[in-house]
């Protein structure tokens, strides 16, 4: 079960390595990384320079409409809740 987890995290390095932005919400979408903080943090610590900000539910949704299908329930307010989005810094 071990290996199976780390070819999860392996895709969100991958993802953060190309240079694109990652949310938590995304992580779990798109590669069953439930954890995306721990991947950050093995990154960092192989010497990666991530960064990070806020963005909006609503921007996270977004972006993952782009490769996926997620509906927000009608009465969440998207653009109030906030993810932190980490990415590469070249």
């Amino acid at each position: 079960m071990a290996s199976y987890r780390n070819g999860l995290a392996l895709a969100a390095r991958e993802h953060l390595a190309s240079g694109k932005p990652l949310t938590r919400l995304e992580a779990i979408a798109l590669y069953g990384v439930a954890n995306l903080p721990d991947v950050i943090k093995e990154m960092r610590r192989q010497g990666w320079v991530i960064k990070s900000r806020s963005v909006s539910y609503a921007v996270a949704l977004a972006r993952l409409n782009q490769l996926t299908h997620f509906e927000a329930p009608k009465n969440l307010p998207i653009k109030e809740i906030q993810f932190t989005e980490y990415w590469v810094s070249k």
